[in-house]
This record gives structure tokens, C-alpha cells and sequence, in this order.
């Protein structure tokens, strides 16, 4: 298992507590936990009010299942890296569950390089074909929520077994160093320990990931920062020394980049 877990926003969000929206994730079983960071499902019925969903960069590279779809072959899809956050107004009935993986093995599962999937979304059908919406029917045939996750985690082993590709190891090697340092590794750094080029480097990120290293470094340094804000909340000077930002002003204005609010909004809901 890897020591690097990021966070969305509904960990923050008092809609925690509203029994109208839940979000909640689930770790999956050793085997994949070297792929998979976790499952994660979001229940939503709608009221006089529309809670914002907020999604935030963290690295991974997602396939959803939209049980309220009407349509097997289009309710289920992958999302690629996101390098910027995005918000949605839950203005209807919601019923999704995701599996979030590591973005230098997601391929494993997705067949392509992440980079193909940047910044946009693609059908499951289009990847897995007819067992896409096989999958999908299977989970609404399912009877609660450990037998749909456990009916995933049958595919993704089979998948697993089948597709023998195995991650550039310039890539692994450098994101074992990212994850390792919590992004605090400047692509000198990564050069001087793997012995390769800068130049080649940002070659293998953006070819496979389709972001610089720079790019991706930033949103693990960003993720672990939330994470401490999450679990220890301290001085926002404290942590953006612990992460080296120049300074706390700094550190606001990366936080604001990737997550749309001020460390200061989120602690305050």
C-alpha cells in the first residue's frame, strides 16, 4: 500500500452530516491497493436547496458509475488528471460510485495512457466494450453496497491478470520519489536521483500523464497540505513551511489555484 491518500472536498463539507448528501469512500482489498486508492460513492436527494459539489485535483484517474443512468452503455465512464477544480450545483437525484485509481497504473486498467484521457471524459463502453454494461448491470442487480464494490474488485483482478503492461519505469520510479517526499522534489532533484535527464523526465510525464512533473509534484505537494489541514490543522505559516512554500501568502494562493476557496473557508464550514 502507498503512503499517499488524497482528499476531496465533501470530507470538509457540513453536508456530511445532511442524510440528503453523502459521501463516503472505501478502501479496497490488499491485492489492489497498490492500484486502486479507493471506492467511493456519493447519495444525493434533491431539496429546496442545491449543495455545491466540489471536486479538486489529486492525481487519480476515475471511473464512474451512474446508477440513476437509464442507459447501460452510457452510465458508466473514465475522467482523466484534473490539473484545476470544478463545482456543481446537485440540482437532481444522485446515485454514483467510483473507483479512483493511481494515475501510473490506472493504465493497467483503462488501456490507454492517462494522457489520453486529459482533462475530459470517455465512455466505459468505448474502453471495455459490451463488459462495461454488463458491469453497470450487475451493479443495479446488486443488493447493497459491499456486493457492488465486491463485484468491481472481481473485474478490476481480472483485468489485472489479463493486461500484463507494466508502468514506464522512469514514471514509477520518479512518482515513488514524489509520493515518497510529498512532492517536494524539484525535477532537478528527480534527475539527479534517477540518473535521466530533466528533458526526458518531462518527455515521460507528459507523453504518459500528459502534465510536467512540476505539474503533478504540485498537486501531491497540494493534497499532502490538505491532508495535514484535515488531520492536524496548525498555523497556515507552519504548513506552508512544511511544504515549502515561500511563504504563507505563497501557500493561499497555490491552495485557492487548486481548491477555488482559502484554507480559512473550508476550516470555517
Amino acid at each position: 500500500m502507498r503512503n499517499y491518500y488524497p482528499l476531496q472536498p465533501p470530507i470538509f463539507e457540513k453536508s456530511l452530516g445532511n442524510p440528503n448528501y453523502q459521501y463516503q469512500e472505501y478502501l479496497p482489498s490488499k491485492l489492489l491497493s497498490d492500484y486502486v486508492v479507493c471506492y467511493w460513492s456519493v447519495h444525493y436527494h434533491p431539496l429546496d436547496t442545491y449543495p455545491l459539489h466540489r471536486i479538486v485535483p489529486d492525481g487519480c484517474i476515475d471511473i464512474i458509475f451512474d446508477l440513476q443512468s437509464t442507459s447501460l452503455a452510457k452510465g458508466s465512464f473514465a475522467v482523466g488528471l484534473m490539473t484545476t477544480f470544478e463545482t456543481m450545483k446537485l440540482r437532481q437525484k444522485q446515485n454514483l460510485l467510483g473507483i479512483r485509481f493511481y494515475a501510473d497504473t490506472a493504465r493497467r486498467f483503462i488501456m490507454y495512457p492517462p494522457a489520453e484521457l486529459m482533462d475530459t471524459q470517455v465512455l466505459l463502453e468505448d474502453i471495455w466494450g459490451q463488459e462495461a454494461s454488463l458491469l453497470q448491470e450487475d451493479l443495479l442487480l446488486s443488493k447493497n453496497l459491499p456486493e457492488k464494490i465486491n463485484k468491481i474488485e472481481m473485474k478490476l483482478v481480472k483485468l489485472l491478470s489479463k493486461n500484463t503492461h507494466r508502468t514506464d519505469l522512469l514514471l514509477e520510479t520518479s512518482m515513488q520519489y514524489l509520493f515518497t517526499n510529498l512532492g517536494i522534489f524539484p525535477i532537478r532533484t528527480l534527475a539527479e536521483k534517477t540518473h535521466f535527464s530533466e528533458r526526458t523526465i518531462r518527455r515521460v510525464f507528459k507523453k504518459e500523464l500528459g502534465v510536467s512533473p512540476k505539474a503533478f509534484s504540485n498537486i501531491i505537494r497540494f493534497q499532502s497540505s490538505l491532508k495535514e489541514l484535515h488531520d492536524n490543522p496548525s498555523s497556515l505559516s507552519n504548513i506552508a513551511a512544511n511544504y515549502g512554500y515561500y511563504d504563507q501568502s505563497h501557500y493561499i494562493h497555490q491552495f485557492k489555484r487548486h481548491y477555488g476557496q482559502s484554507p480559512k473557508q473550508i476550516l470555517l464550514k
